[in-house]
C-alpha cells in the first residue's frame, strides 16, 4: 500500500495546478469564443453598424451633411 514511495507527495500538488490551469483556460477560450468581451453576445442584434453611428452623429448635430455624406461614401465602398 504504501510501496510507491515519496513521489506522490510532490506529484499532487503538480497536478491540481495543472487541472485548475487546463479548467481556467477553456473557461477563458469558451467565453472569447461565444462573446465580443464587452458582455453581449456575437450575434446581439443591438450592434450598432459604423453607419448608424454615423446618422446618429449627424443626427445630435456633431458632424454637418457634407462630413457625413462623405463618411458615408467611405463606408459605402
Amino acid at each position: 500500500m504504501w510501496g510507491s514511495g515519496w513521489h506522490g507527495w510532490f506529484m499532487g500538488p503538480f497536478m491540481m495546478m495543472l487541472f485548475l490551469a487546463v479548467a481556467v483556460a477553456l473557461v477563458v477560450f469558451f467565453v472569447r469564443k461565444t462573446g465580443t468581451g464587452d458582455g453581449r453576445p456575437a450575434n446581439d442584434p443591438s450592434r450598432r453598424s459604423p453607419l448608424d453611428i454615423l446618422k446618429e452623429r449627424f443626427a445630435r448635430g456633431e458632424i454637418d451633411q457634407t462630413e457625413f455624406e462623405e463618411r458615408r461614401k467611405v463606408l459605402d465602398d
